[in-house]
């Protein structure tokens, strides 16, 4: 009854019953009326020996029709994915040198701001889009807007820097937000936030991610302002860059960036190439972009109700050569 908007139309379905059951009795009264004051020998010669069995099939199909109709009176009601006409999304990139690692094809960064254009591209449109870029200091590069082009064009300028200061990334973007839902009017009447931070390693300043401004505990602000970080570790345990001539290993670090969306309250993602970038940007766009709300879904039922009653009236003329 709780996914009925009008609950009390289902009644109706006992009056369907009872006309069925009429039915059933005037067949079962008009046989044995037939058969108490017929001339049974005549009856035998002039009517056929056995009924069509599907003269019934009419009317049953009708109270099946008048059955879905009053469900659809009902109002059923059904959770449904709609697009979100207001959220804040802040991209929040790592650009250290370990970005330039060629283990994803044509580099992680390369790769990294394909996706994130990609993203821009088909997020829902009224979406707030950002863009922040980290290294050792944060840059806020487009703060956030409903213009995702200017994020798209922000993307393409990123530049490598020294070492890595995710904490600061994330503090920048938290800083972002809150000036955003001060200008629409505060926290109670500001949309849904959110922090999609790409990373391929350790944070390395300050060398304690829970420190006043590590990773940790800028995590813990986000949980505390209600913004989740969905973090996505890009890149392979196998990767490199070249410093002056010498390979140095820069694997992925899947455990703090894992940690980071645990403490926020958001999702971990890992990705080895664009496609798989592609496909994680894919899922996180249906998940902020659109939202479920519970609404009528009488529709299906009205149809279904509607077309058995056109063809039990077709079946009716075809094998009774009248309506039910």
């Amino acid at each position: 009854m709780s996914n009925m908007s009008s609950p009390s139309w289902l009644l109706l379905a006992l009056v369907v019953a009872a006309l069925a059951g009429i039915y059933v009795y005037i067949q079962r009264l008009r046989t044995r009326r037939a058969l108490r004051f017929a001339n049974l020998d005549v009856l035998n010669r002039v009517a056929p020996v056995k009924r069509n069995p599907l003269r019934h099939v009419p009317i049953a199909l009708l109270v099946v029709s008048l059955l879905l109709l009053t469900v659809a009176l009902a109002g059923p009601q059904a959770d449904r994915k709609v697009p979100r006409n207001k959220a804040t999304v802040i991209l929040v990139i790592d650009v250290s040198r370990s970005m330039n690692a060629t283990d994803v094809a044509p580099s992680r960064i390369k790769a990294a701001q394909a996706a994130a254009k990609k993203f821009a591209d088909e997020l829902t449109e009224g979406i707030n889009l950002g863009l922040i870029s980290y290294a050792g200091t944060a840059s806020t590069l487009v703060s956030p807007t409903p213009d995702h082009t200017a994020t798209k064009a922000a993307v393409d300028k990123l530049q490598l820097a020294d070492k890595t200061a995710t904490g600061e990334g994330i503090f920048a973007a938290i800083q972002q937000i809150q000036t955003l839902n001060t200008v629409l009017g505060g926290d109670k009447v500001a949309p849904p936030a959110r922090i999609v931070l790409l990373s391929d390693g350790k944070e390395t300043v300050p060398d304690n991610p829970n420190n006043p401004r590590g990773a940790f505990t800028a995590a813990r602000k986000a949980k505390e302002e209600k913004i989740p970080v969905s973090t996505i570790s890009f890149g392979t345990m196998g990767g490199t860059v070249d410093l002056e001539g010498d390979q140095v290993p820069v694997p992925v670090d899947d455990e703090s960036l894992r940690k980071i969306a645990n403490i926020s309250g958001g999702e971990f993602f890992t990705a080895a190439s664009l496609d798989e970038l592609n496909r994680v940007y894919e899922k996180l766009q249906k998940d902020i972009g659109y939202e479920t709300r519970r609404g009528d879904n009488s529709r299906p039922w009205l149809i279904a109700g509607t077309l058995l009653a056109l063809i039990s009236a077709f079946a009716a003329l075809l094998i009774n050569r009248r309506l039910p």
